[in-house]
């Protein structure tokens, strides 16, 4: 049964990517999906900081998909700039870089993060990759807070997870999630490529 999950997991993982790498706001619905499968699999590999992260998605997802489609609007509210109400429901969330103020506050929010998961795998479970998991799971953290603001430099999170979760999962036994992660870490590359040109193209327009 874990096997199929991890199965299912994968191929729902595989869409997700395709989504991101288009960046379709699509990809919350598969990003609703994925974690709700991935919960039971890492419960059962004995990876309690994944499996809790996976809760974590569930509910950025939902954030993720309401800031991709009327972030444009709230953003125009805030700022008070003109443009008419219907254009404003119709135009999502724009690709753009990330403001250097944010990049002290989002370290700092992974090192906290980092050592409070670590303290807690290590003195309350028996996991025996403490450290591991909760580097993959405080940078997804990190991460899914850029990806839901649609910033560039979501991938190069996104990036460090794949590559160091793809060696994760290769010595816990799970061989369809590592190469799931495997291939995470190459389109991942190719991904940040890719919205980087968006961004070019949007600033052309």
């Amino acid at each position: 049964m874990e096997q199929t999950l991890e199965i299912i997991g994968t191929l729902v993982g595989l869409l997700y990517l395709w989504l991101e790498y288009r960046a379709s706001i699509y990809l919350w619905i598969a990003g609703i999906i994925m974690p709700a499968i991935y919960i039971f699999v890492y419960y059962n590999a004995g990876l309690y900081a994944d499996f809790g992260i996976n809760i974590y998605y569930l509910g950025a997802a939902i954030y993720g998909w309401t800031m991709w489609k009327y972030g444009a609007f709230l953003r125009r509210t805030i700022l008070k700039r003109k443009a008419s109400e219907a254009e404003n429901r119709q135009q999502e969330l724009p690709i753009t870089r990330m403001p250097l103020r944010y990049l002290l506050p989002l370290v700092a929010v992974f090192a906290v993060t980092l050592a409070g998961i670590a303290w807690i795998l290590i003195n309350f479970t028996d996991s025996n990759v403490p450290w591991l998991d909760s580097f993959t799971t405080a940078l997804s953290i990190v991460g899914m807070w850029m990806l839901a603001r649609k910033y560039v430099e979501q991938w190069w999170a996104w990036i460090g997870v794949d590559a160091v979760s793809t060696g994760l999962y290769i010595y816990k036994g799970l061989d369809f999630t590592a190469a799931l992660y495997g291939l995470y870490t190459i389109i991942a590359i190719f991904g940040y490529f890719k919205w980087k040109k968006m961004v070019k193209q949007e600033a052309d327009l």
